[in-house]
């Protein structure tokens, strides 16, 4: 299942901080490393740092959006080291390891970090279906970003190379990330169209009714099960799509 996992760095402002995290990642047996705008990048500062984990660095994937990056995923997870005023589920990298390992292996996966500064916008937060949060020390919680992936890492190594206990019932083709979105954008427009929402405030709204779906992460045939009684809405009150 390593294969399928990929590590996003978001909006990396220092370029060594990338080649920490390659070989942090090199260290764990993780090998696809996707960049979304990092500052400086390629950087011969990251490949120092990477200390030869080149290969991980030469195979990056650049992309111009979290979007782009996680496109095909099934499982997105975006990390967050401060609260939000909406609450999401919030679990620790231990757990998040066991609910990945707990997927069907042809699950593609994305662990999302941001910036080093300020981590993922809410509207990044936005696409991910679980929060991942490292316990640390209340008065010094800084963590730098090669650290984080390690830690991460780790807990991956450790709990994808026993996954005896896994039960069939989990091993479900989840529905991938674009489909999700394509779903949300769909459902935006239809209860904006009966009237649900104002445009004014569809952003509160529409966060919040994310957060509901994110966390039945929603398979492939319940996703389109969905988007079928959407469509029938739209017949039944005329509406054009």
């Amino acid at each position: 299942m390593f294969s399928n996992i990929r590590i996003v760095l978001v909006g990396t402002t220092h370029p060594g901080n990338i080649g920490g995290v390659a070989r942090a990642m090199k260290n764990m047996g993780l090998a696809r490393l996707y960049l979304v705008k990092p500052k400086i990048f390629p950087c011969a500062d990251a490949t120092l740092r990477a200390a030869g984990a080149d290969d991980i660095l030469c195979s990056a994937v650049l992309c111009d959006s979290v979007k782009e990056a996680i496109a095909e995923c099934g499982v997105v997870v975006g990390t967050s080291a401060r609260s939000r005023s909406i609450s999401w589920s919030v679990t620790a990298p231990r757990e998040c390891a066991r609910m990945i390992s707990g997927k069907p292996d042809s699950t593609e996966v994305a662990i999302v970090f941001g910036r080093e500064n300020s981590g993922l916008t809410n509207a990044e937060l936005d696409l991910c279906g679980y929060w991942l949060t490292i316990p640390c020390n209340p008065d010094f919680s800084s963590l730098n970003l090669a650290a984080a992936v390690q830690v991460v890492g780790y807990e991956l190594l450790v709990t994808l190379t026993d996954r005896s206990d896994r039960h069939p019932t989990d091993l479900t083709p989840l529905a991938s990330s674009a489909q999700i979105e394509s779903f949300y954008g769909h459902l935006n427009e239809v209860i904006a169209a009966v009237g649900f929402i104002h445009p004014d405030k569809s952003r509160s709204v529409m966060r919040r009714i994310r957060r509901l779906f994110n966390r039945a992460h929603l398979e492939i045939q319940e996703l389109d099960l969905l988007r079928g009684i959407l469509s029938a809405i739209q017949k039944a009150a005329k509406l054009s799509r």
